[in-house]
């Protein structure tokens, strides 16, 4: 007698390496996903910053602050980001799946601790926002420069997901 089909345990056996492949595919599939979120941030992050680093070498006198010092926190916000990084890639202010026509992904830091673990607020998974931290000569947090003097440097701190950090970008003169 010829045995046709399949026994039960050749089967099982078949599922379960199925089984075992498609959860294999699925975690390597999540962890591109977050190494590509991860690359969009730091892309972000650091155009954001040589466009910051553009105006503060800009000597255009149609701005009415421009040239020697870097914006405040008080002026990066929705509206006005587009008028003083008027080369900024829009998509460059809102973090990985937030949608561009919503609010800017960008934050002001609330106090001047120049630390990944002390800036406030702080990244995170859960918020995916960009702090940025403008500081004066003397490492106060520079909010505007006609009142708090010339903002004469900058941190721009955001979440990495895969490795679970804050890290940092600074400006160029430190």
């Amino acid at each position: 007698m010829t045995r046709r089909g399949f026994t039960v345990v050749e089967l099982i056996i078949t599922i379960t390496i199925m089984g075992i492949l498609l959860t294999l595919a699925v975690v390597n599939l999540t962890a591109s996903q977050a190494n590509g979120r991860d690359a969009e941030r730091k892309g972000d992050v650091e155009a954001l910053a040589l466009n910051i680093e553009n105006y503060y070498n800009n000597q255009d006198p149609n701005l009415f602050m421009s040239g020697g010092t870097y914006l405040g926190s008080s002026y990066l916000n929705d509206s006005e980001v587009k008028q003083f990084l008027p080369d900024l890639d829009p998509k460059s202010t809102h973090a990985p799946g937030v949608d561009v026509s919503g609010p800017i992904s960008v934050v002001e830091a609330t106090n001047a601790v120049a630390t990944t673990a002390g800036v406030l607020p702080q990244p995170s998974k859960s918020n995916d926002v960009y702090v940025y931290q403008p500081l004066t000569a003397s490492g106060a947090l520079c909010f505007d420069p006609f009142i708090t003097g010339d903002c004469r440097k900058f941190n721009i701190y955001y979440f990495q997901e895969v490795s679970g950090t804050v890290e940092v970008i600074t400006s160029k003169r430190q």
